[in-house]
């Protein structure tokens, strides 16, 4: 089965109240984990790639990789995402490459060269039948190759959502609201300003809304990791509840990264230290890549509500 385009799958997860999981593959075993979880519990999926991603493991075989996935899982609804493209050429060579989706990140700039260049590259991608997540306001935190200070981080103004999209013509629109990129996402209590999404949805009435920065850093995988050697402490994600009241007020996608890096390297650094011979990579990679299907299983299950909606 060929990639589909986002824009069925947000406009049933608008109505239904839920959201898609997108997902960041690195590796083979990323992808299989996250593909067996989708599997599993009938839910439409996306797999997205970061640049960062794309320079790691080559984009010849990251996409050699989702092509065997739609074999593998011919019954899923598997669309492919750009996530943070930050230029016109970035977007435009995965455009041309087989995406289905792709995010322009023109957050950083003043609010009218946002809306030149993402308006560039939808009228680029929409001319192919690819659609195009934009963003308004930035999250703060570290993840790949977005680093925004606290200082630095703004939160999405409603009104100037209205218009970014009125005369961009984005298909969804990832806002600033509370979360963050990386594990350090709190360090008081861990808030999400619904409100502004509720009034972001009023101004935008049936527009798909994304939340990057949305992983839990769930506490059971911080702790594998400082147990076993690793040294993030004080780590803190957003809490489920949070991200499941999110989706009832038009939050179509959930960005999810810092979840999988955590359940892979403490699975890894688990089994290094109780089989310190082990120098098999099938025998370290397999648990994480369990890990990764377990979790991600809980996510599409007991988060953002995709469970059964193929």
């Amino acid at each position: 089965m060929p990639l589909v385009s986002t824009k069925e799958m947000f406009q049933k997860a608008y109505e239904g109240k839920y959201a898609i999981g997108a997902f960041n593959v690195n590796n083979m075993e990323i992808i299989q984990g996250i593909v067996q979880a989708a599997q599993e519990t009938k839910s439409p999926l996306i797999l997205q790639v970061s640049a960062g991603a794309r320079k790691y493991a080559n984009s010849i075989y990251l996409k050699k990789l989702v092509e065997a996935a739609l074999l593998d899982a011919p019954e899923l609804d598997i669309a492919l995402h750009l996530d943070h493209g930050d230029t016109f050429e970035l977007c435009k060579a995965v455009i041309d490459d087989g995406f289905t989706s792709v995010m322009i990140d023109g957050s950083h700039l003043p609010f009218e060269e946002n809306i030149a260049l993402t308006k560039q590259v939808v009228d680029y991608a929409h001319a192919k039948g690819v659609t195009v997540e934009g963003e308004l306001g930035r999250l703060a935190g570290v993840e790949d190759a977005v680093n925004v200070s606290a200082e630095d981080a703004t939160y999405t103004d409603p009104d100037q959502a209205k218009e970014f999209v009125d005369r961009t013509g984005v298909d969804s629109l990832a806002i600033a609201i509370g979360t963050s990129h990386g594990a350090y996402k709190f360090t008081g209590e861990p808030k999400l300003d619904i409100d502004r999404l509720k009034r972001i949805q009023q101004l935008l009435p049936g527009f798909p809304i994304v939340l990057h920065g949305a992983s839990s850093v769930i506490p059971e995988f911080v702790e594998m990791n400082n147990q076993y050697g690793g040294e993030i402490p004080g780590a803190r994600g957003v809490p489920e509840e949070l991200i499941r009241e999110a989706t009832k007020w038009g939050v179509c996608k959930v960005n999810i990264d810092s979840d999988i890096r955590l359940a892979m390297t403490g699975v890894i650094r688990k089994a290094f230290h109780d089989d310190p011979g082990n120098f098999d990579p099938r025998k370290y990679l397999g648990p994480a890549r369990t890990a990764v299907y377990e979790m991600v299983k809980h996510k599409i299950e007991n988060v953002v509500g995709s469970a059964g909606k193929l």
